[in-house]
């Protein structure tokens, strides 16, 4: 979030879930300071020694006038300054079975900085979470209990608040602060999300019709135009894979991608895969060229690396079918649909189609294509590969993973 300032120029403005607490934590250490204050000047008369409590009573006074605003904000509570805060309270806690008599003390009379040293502890807890918070109270309380000298019953559970509420508000600082990043992670993903679609939009406007005018225009002219227009479809269609596929973190460099797409291209070998979920998506873009379109889902096709791998391989192997027997001129199509209980890829060309009983012809010929690179691969994902061809009018193969199987997990 900006602001602007008198120049004209943006300024930077802190967002956090902690400055409420720092702001909270400023007030409570000046009202528990009147607080000790009074209980001083009430008991002054009771004390062994009421100059030396009077003594550190100024020093805290003046401590308090001095760093007032220390805790008002993060970059201001230093570490040097916490423990700085926390010596005078142990200080002062020690310091009340000196000048105080030993009746009082054995009655349960309040310590000089009374409940003021909670804030130190506090202050612990809200700048270095609930681990600081722990070292603070720990101190605390031996402070509390050399100064009454037993663990008396009021002794105990008031160190036993302070430990439990300094540890329970340095975790919610924690998880606070955990909180806000993953917010600010969203919100920078969203941003990049809208200016990704402002881009796509200008690019669909734009850049893309250019390139299908020349593609067109190439194609009616021919010749040496002919092959311009092809290179300006290729570039089309990897442009709007890319458009499309932007929601997706890419999984390497640029360079490792675009060595992916070629190995793809020109083996049918899927690229490198990491560990996890993977989109499936990035894994049959790079397929798309002059002779093949790709359309799927805007969002990410997520399954298991292997999973992905075993159907983008069945994919390739499908398009090697085109290649080899439909013809240099056929054109192929691949579609992905992520359904609720099954992700499903469809490959269909215009080639001539398969003879009714071709397959199993091959089949007993040795030739284990469409046996073992698709059907195979989707038995062992515990999907299926339909076949469907009719001579003359192209031959389309659906290939089905269900969510519910455990490659697909």
């Amino acid at each position: 979030m900006t602001q602007r300032t008198g120049t004209g120029r943006p300024r930077a403005v802190r967002m956090s879930v902690e400055l409420p607490l720092w702001r909270a934590l400023t007030g409570y250490r000046v009202l528990t300071l009147g607080y000790a204050l009074a209980l001083f000047c009430v008991n002054y008369h009771e004390y062994a020694h009421p100059l030396g409590a009077a003594l550190y009573m100024g020093v805290l006074t003046l401590w308090m006038l001095l760093t007032w605003n220390k805790v008002s904000a993060p970059e201001r509570c230093t570490r040097s300054f916490l423990i700085a805060d926390l010596s005078i309270a142990l200080g002062g806690v020690l310091l009340s079975a000196v000048v105080d008599s030993a009746q009082r003390v054995d009655g349960g009379a309040a310590t000089l900085p009374s409940i003021w040293t909670g804030g130190a502890v506090l202050g612990l807890a809200i700048k270095g979470g609930w681990r600081w918070a722990a070292v603070g109270s720990t101190l605390v309380a031996a402070a509390n209990l050399v100064e009454r000298g037993h663990p008396a019953r009021d002794t105990v559970h008031n160190v036993l608040l302070v430990w439990v509420s300094s540890i329970a508000i340095g975790y919610i600082v924690e998880v606070a602060r955990a909180s806000e990043r993953t917010l600010a992670r969203a919100l920078q993903i969203e941003a990049a999300t809208r200016e990704r679609e402002r881009l796509a939009r200008d690019i669909h406007d734009s850049v893309l019709q250019v390139l299908a005018m020349v593609q067109r225009r190439g194609a009616a002219l021919g010749g040496e135009a002919a092959e311009l227009g092809r290179l300006a479809g290729e570039q089309e269609i990897a442009l709007r894979t890319l458009v499309a596929g932007g929601l997706v973190p890419p999984r390497g460099t640029p360079r490792q991608l675009a060595e992916d797409a070629e190995l793809v291209r020109s083996t049918g070998t899927p690229p490198r895969l990491p560990e996890g979920p993977c989109d499936l998506g990035a894994l049959l873009a790079p397929h798309a060229g002059a002779a093949v379109s790709y359309a799927g889902p805007g969002t990410p096709v997520l399954l298991e690396a292997a999973a992905a791998a075993e159907l983008a391989a069945a994919v390739g192997a499908a398009l090697d079918n085109v290649r080899e027997h439909a013809g240099d001129g056929a054109r192929a199509w691949i579609l992905l649909e992520d359904e609720p209980d099954a992700v499903i890829v469809t490959v269909r060309d215009d080639g001539p189609g398969i003879a009714e009983g071709r397959l199993a012809a091959a089949e007993r010929e040795g030739r284990m294509g469409v046996a073992l690179s698709i059907r195979g691969r989707l038995r062992d994902l515990g999907g299926s590969a339909e076949l469907l061809s009719v001579p003359g009018q192209g031959t389309e193969v659906e290939l089905r993973v269900p969510r519910g199987s455990e490659a697909g997990k």
